[in-house]
């Protein structure tokens, strides 16, 4: 699914730059752009990066 319809980003991707240490909607912008065209993706780049952290949390 897309997360960013203007620079094409999907979840899988957004998941790949957490991974590498992206710890931000800013930071994964900086990588591929999403969040840096119109804006809509930012509130769900950062609702990933929430889950992302409760996640990381749960494991521990």
């Amino acid at each position: 699914m897309f997360v960013c319809i203007c620079r094409a980003i999907t979840e899988s991707e957004v998941h790949e730059h957490m991974s590498d240490g992206c710890d931000s909607a800013d930071a994964i912008g900086e990588r591929c752009g999403a969040g840096w065209g119109c804006g809509t993706c930012v509130d769900r780049l950062n609702e990933l990066l929430v889950e992302r952290s409760a996640l990381g949390r749960s494991a521990a």
